[in-house]
């Protein structure tokens, strides 16, 4: 099963999937590739792979991404082999992802994979706290290029199973526990 968790810049997406993954086995991280470069306390092949733009460029003209897209000025994609090798374990995957990912993979691998969709809804106000708050070295201009794709993220929404208002981490990472949970159940007794 594929968990993809959406939601604007700060909406909690990477918090919420590291307590997923630190509350249980049967759960690991998919994490993306990208060009841009590590924020303090993320860790290579944890919260991304990092990688150089040159590098991204030649994944996309060998056809080893699922998915790709360009956000907030930098490369963004999903790895075909790692993905595989994840499936392959039979393991629940969480990935953190982008509305304009998570309709990539849902229209690449719906037909192969349980998928569950989940995004993260934050009013606007307290997204800009969070981007504040969350890296002193964060520029206006950074936190107004996240804020601008709110509403186009927002409009996505009707292509995500489940909608979360996250206000509160515990709460909301119980709601998710319970989700996963209950699509697991479905998706054995389908079969």
């Amino acid at each position: 099963m594929l968990v993809l968790l959406s939601g604007v810049s700060g909406s909690g997406k990477d918090t919420i999937k590291k307590a997923l993954i630190k509350s249980s086995e049967d759960i690991i991280s998919l994490p993306s590739f990208t060009d841009r470069k590590p924020r303090v306390g993320e860790i290579e092949g944890q919260t991304y792979h990092f990688v150089t733009t040159n590098e991204f460029k030649r994944m996309i003209d060998s056809n080893e991404l699922y998915e790709y897209d360009i956000h907030h000025e930098h490369y963004y994609g999903t790895s075909k082999k790692l993905m595989n090798e994840k499936i392959r374990s039979g393991k629940i995957i969480v990935k953190d992802i982008d509305v304009n990912g998570t309709e990539e993979l849902l229209n690449l691998l719906s037909n192969d994979i349980k998928i569950v969709t989940i995004f993260l809804k934050v009013p606007i106000n307290e997204l800009r706290k969070r981007l504040e708050n969350r890296d002193s070295n964060i520029s206006k201009e950074e936190i107004e290029l996240r804020l601008n794709r709110f509403e186009y993220e927002e409009s996505k929404i009707n292509i995500y199973d489940y909608v979360i208002k996250n206000d509160n981490f515990e709460k909301t990472l119980k709601i998710i526990r319970e989700i996963i949970n209950e699509e697991k159940k479905c998706s054995f007794t389908s079969k």
